[in-house]
């Protein structure tokens, strides 16, 4: 496994790099997001570990560029470091597309424990069989097929779409921003917000339940939570 650091601080960088290498990790470090960009292009690491304070930009926001992207880069694990220890600048990190966010200071310990739970969890993707799923919510993304409880639902292309997003990323806070981006706008064309509000809203219906929580202000939750 092949770990990029991104982190402005030298020992710092140097300590998480000698700490991984010890657990069996090759390492690649870069002190700025330009450097970052260029060594994630040419080494394609396993995992990326990202200070969110770099002295040309914000790593939030290389984060979300990453996500936009298609094919194995867009699934690079994430683990965002940062003296921003407000819930907000916690959320904000999770929306934006990381697997975890660790406050400095920190363990490198536990640093370990995450990333490895990360990338185990990682290794196990769910297009491999073309199957997702959420308590009863069975989707098959090779036949598009999607039952709720045993019983088929017939959605829209565009529905379809905004499930998968939601039930590849479980737990995550997701920015309006990028669902707009992910399943209307890859190319680049205007759309009202208010054609996802309705969109999400016919998807509700259909699921039942209580699957999609809405978050003021910020975007959509998928959760397992059921109502009886």
């Amino acid at each position: 496994m092949k770990v990029l650091i991104i982190e402005d601080d030298t020992g710092l960088n140097r300590g998480i790099s000698f700490a991984l290498k010890q657990e069996g990790y090759a390492t690649v470090s870069a002190y700025s997001l330009k450097e970052g960009e260029l060594y994630f292009k040419k080494e394609k690491p396993d995992a990326v570990i990202l200070d969110l304070n770099l002295p040309d930009g914000d790593g939030i926001d290389w984060c979300k560029k990453i996500r936009r992207r298609s094919g194995p880069e867009a699934e690079t694990a994430i683990v965002m470091l940062t003296a921003r220890d407000m819930e907000t600048d916690e959320i904000m990190g999770l929306s934006g597309g990381a697997d975890d966010y660790i406050t400095k200071p920190f363990s490198i310990s536990v640093l370990k424990i995450r990333l490895q739970n990360i990338l185990q969890r990682k290794a196990v993707r769910p297009e491999d069989n073309h199957s997702l799923s959420s308590g009863g919510i069975v989707m098959d993304t090779k036949t598009f097929r999607v039952s709720n409880n045993g019983k088929d639902l017939e959605l829209s292309l565009t529905e379809f779409r905004l499930l998968q997003y939601f039930l590849e990323n479980k737990g995550q806070a997701l920015l309006k921003e990028q669902i707009l981006e992910r399943i209307w706008d890859g190319d680049g064309n205007y759309v009202e917000e208010n054609t996802l509000s309705v969109n999400i809203s016919r998807l509700r219906r259909k699921l039942g339940g209580n699957y999609i929580r809405t978050i003021q202000g910020i975007g959509y939750l998928w959760e397992e939570k059921v109502e009886k």
